[in-house]
């Protein structure tokens, strides 16, 4: 494995242990070169996955984009980054076994959109507010009216103007 802080080809593995309830294996590597000390994660991966994009664009699945958005979605919450990479790692289950090799933007954004309305409301709230592209407060007082009386919330997304 590549040392990320120097670039050298080669570093040792000093410890490793399960993560994510035994879906990945989490090692702790020190590099010959420099010393630096870093931590990598081993996962399967049943199929690469490509995302088709709205505007019909094809790209190659990103886990740390979905980590990402989440994060951000979940940022100043009260959620461990355990529980944020548990979710992650079940959404790319949830993906990979599906069957295809290629799944829409949409779906992905329902899966995280799920996961979050159970999980936290502002995180929801902050997630479907760019996934459905609000343009002004209506959108807001529409979700937040969904979210209080409890129904399923219209989730398709806005297209943008």
């Amino acid at each position: 494995m590549r040392c990320p802080h120097c670039g050298a080809p080669d570093s040792q593995v000093k410890d490793s242990r399960p993560a994510e309830e035994g879906a990945a294996i989490r090692r702790r590597r020190v590099c010959g070169d420099c010393g630096q000390r870093f931590t990598t994660f081993e996962r399967v991966q049943l199929r690469e996955l490509t995302v088709v994009k709205r505007n019909g664009r094809r790209v190659p699945f990103d886990r740390d984009k979905l980590h990402r958005s989440i994060t951000v979605a979940l940022r100043k919450r009260p959620v461990d980054p355990e529980r944020i990479e548990t979710i992650v790692s079940s959404i790319v289950r949830q993906l990979e076994s599906g069957g295809e090799a290629e799944v829409s933007a949409e779906a992905v954004g329902l899966l995280v959109m799920d996961v979050l309305k159970i999980l936290d409301d502002v995180a929801y709230v902050r997630f479907a507010s760019v996934y459905r592209n609000f343009r002004e407060a209506k959108d807001f007082e529409q979700l937040l009216g969904e979210l209080s009386a409890g129904s399923e919330p219209v989730l398709a997304p806005k297209r943008g103007v």
